[in-house]
């Protein structure tokens, strides 16, 4: 009796290919680690909360004329201005303090994309966050006209609304920017408040700088966005200016900084 031994083949291995992710995911990932962390998830509850409060003091202490649902919404521009640009600076400055930079430049290695990512996630943050400004002052209105019939006025332009989107998107990029020059949450954060503040008051205590300060100073150039008319050349080129000192120059120094520093 005999017995023969048969053998099979080794199953044949095929690599396995690594698909590098597409911008668009990319974005959606900085956008949902934007919302995943507890300072995220509690700075855009503040940010509502403060929001739906703004309009409950302007429905009790405006007078019925005033609330309209174009200055209900204006108001609430004002919170989102203030802390969303936090999200934008925690969006960078976390990935070093929670050391999540090497597993995001490890998956990406390319710094670029991952720079560009963020500053989309940014702009789709900025125009998202107008949804609760834009539901608020609705809710807000409608109470002020079942109130008093001299108030609930609806009249809004799509001019304004455009206006309020490049309010905010230019505000949060601010955040972004801070975020990549100083790559530091706390150190970024604080600039971020103090900076603007002390160049105001130095504009005012400083004569020489308030020609400047019709340029650069983002508060002052802004202004025009909010009063429902079509801004004129020589306001757009004061917005722009100021939009390349405080959002172009930090981030192109703060993109040079990121692709520069070594990951630990």
């Amino acid at each position: 009796m005999t017995a023969t031994l048969t053998t099979t083949p080794a199953a044949a291995t095929t690599p396995r290919t690594f698909t590098r992710p597409g911008i668009l995911r990319l974005t959606g990932i900085e956008l949902r680690k934007m919302a995943d962390t507890r300072a995220g998830f509690w700075l855009m509850v503040a940010t509502a909360l403060i929001s739906v409060a703004i309009v409950v003091i302007q429905l009790f202490a405006a007078d019925p004329p005033d609330q309209t649902f174009k200055n209900l919404f204006q108001s609430t521009l004002f919170p989102v201005a203030v802390l969303l640009p936090v999200l934008g600076i925690l969006s960078v400055t976390s990935e070093w303090t929670q050391r999540t930079a090497l597993t995001t430049f490890a998956i990406t290695p390319q710094r670029q994309r991952i720079a560009a990512a963020k500053a989309l996630a940014a702009v789709v943050l900025g125009i998202v966050a107008l949804l609760p400004s834009l539901g608020v002052a609705a809710i807000g209105n409608a109470v002020a006209g079942g109130m008093d019939s001299a108030a609930g006025d609806w009249s809004f332009s799509a001019l304004l609304l455009a206006y309020a989107v490049l309010f905010n998107v230019v505000n949060v990029l601010v955040g972004l920017a801070f975020g990549m020059l100083f790559m530091n949450s706390a150190v970024a954060i604080v600039l971020y408040f103090v900076v603007p503040t002390v160049w105001t008051i130095l504009t005012q205590l400083i004569s020489a700088m308030r020609t400047p300060s019709e340029w650069f100073d983002l508060s002052m150039t802004s202004t025009p966005l909010f009063e429902n008319a079509a801004l004129s050349g020589g306001e757009w080129a004061r917005l722009a200016a100021s939009i390349s000192f405080w959002v172009v120059l930090p981030g192109v120094l703060g993109l040079v900084r990121l692709l520069k520093r070594e990951v630990s």
